[in-house]
């Protein structure tokens, strides 16, 4: 197998629903994404574009995309949907092409616009036409398990997971508090500033709540109703965004004369339970760490996407003294989470994260609708 490394990568901010991307289509902005990669490193036979897109109009988004973006017509696109896991998913198919000697050079990501999420509707034949939330078979969530039609789907298993393992509201807030902590800490160092891209003057997440407090989150409602502890504040927001990093082959790093930022050391995919779907982070993370023969305390940075504060709660249960390395800069609760465009976001977070610990290696978990997850160990070069 070929050995595979990560050039380096680019980001849109971070978009709440509804904001400055409210009216942008996502293949616009991951265009931006794509074009400014392809100038920052002179980028000029690419093997491939692999893309990750959850709540999109369908099709290949990514050939669109890649299309917007002026990249030659003879460069192969692909859409890869496995909802939150989903530009995870795309890097690891990248990472597999390169290494079994397919092209040695992808671009490979995500994107996603929750604000132009589009309305399907089921059609009449099927049993779920008159099922459905929403009025005439009309939906816009998927259904991610047999039997479950529930919109709020990931919601309830957040909360069945929190009851399941005697979470408290305690446990859950300190980490929302330190999430936001750490996400303003590190845009008002301006740590992230460079992987950052400019749209439509636009320059900073904006989800970030650096006043985020305890009085604020003791007020939130609770989505299930009295007893349960699943809020808006231990729940990501919903977010517009697209990140791509680019994979190399080291006869590619050969020929060019250049150092990667990483080298990946390998991916894994696991399923389980759908409706615990929280549980995919670590339980992923966990599987590709014994795969590769490591254990967390030989990594300098983790970061899992922590879609639901439930999934920091678990970690630091298995893993206290592992804290300090985990969301180095915070994480989605502050962030908000652009469903298909999250892993690479993860990604590039990790790269960060090590560059600031001065090297090693680290990885990224995050858990997707149906009970998968995604997981990619990377080492600094």
């Amino acid at each position: 197998m070929e050995k595979v490394y990560v050039l380096g990568g680019l980001r849109t901010p971070i978009v709440v629903k509804n904001g400055q991307f409210k009216n942008i289509k996502p293949e616009c902005f991951g265009a931006e994404v794509l074009k400014a990669l392809i100038k920052k490193y002179a980028l000029t036979d690419i093997s491939g574009v692999i893309a990750g897109n959850a709540v999109g109009t369908g099709g290949n988004i990514t050939r669109l995309m890649t299309l917007t973006a002026g990249i030659d017509e003879r460069v192969p696109a692909m859409t890869v949907d496995m909802q939150c896991a989903s530009a995870a998913a795309a890097i690891s198919v990248a990472y597999a092409k390169i290494a079994a000697g397919q092209g040695d050079v992808f671009i490979a990501g995500g994107l996603e616009s929750s604000s132009l999420q589009p309305i399907r509707v089921y059609a009449k034949g099927d049993d779920r036409y008159d099922k459905t939330p929403m009025h005439d078979g009309a939906y816009k969530t998927a259904q991610f398990s047999p039997g479950d039609l529930n919109p709020d789907a990931m919601l309830r298993g957040a909360e069945k997971t929190a009851q399941a393992e005697n979470i408290t509201k305690e446990e859950l807030d300190a980490w929302v508090l330190e999430s936001h902590r750490r996400a303003s800490d590190a845009q008002t160092a301006g740590v992230l500033s460079d992987i950052i891209v400019p749209v439509n003057g636009c320059e900073r997440d904006d989800g970030i709540r650096p006043r985020m407090n305890q009085r604020l989150l003791d007020r939130l409602p609770l989505i299930f109703g009295k007893g349960s502890l699943t809020n808006a504040g231990n729940s990501c927001l919903i977010n517009d965004g697209a990140a791509f990093v680019i994979l190399v082959s080291e006869k590619y790093l050969a020929e060019h004369k250049i150092k990667p930022a990483a080298r990946i050391l390998g991916t894994a995919s696991m399923g389980g339970v759908p409706d615990e779907s929280p549980r995919g982070a670590m339980r992923t993370a966990d599987t590709l760490l014994s795969k590769l023969g490591l254990g967390y305390e030989d990594l300098s940075a983790i970061e899992f996407n922590e879609a639901f504060a439930v999934i920091d709660v678990l970690f630091e249960r298995s893993h206290p003294s592992l804290r300090g390395i985990y969301n180095t800069f915070g994480g989605a609760l502050a962030y908000g989470h652009p469903y298909g465009a999250s892993g690479a976001i993860l990604m590039l977070h990790l790269l960060k994260a090590l560059s600031s610990a001065g090297g090693g290696k680290g990885i990224l978990s995050i858990a997707g609708a149906g009970g998968m997850g995604e997981a990619i160990g990377v080492e600094m070069l």
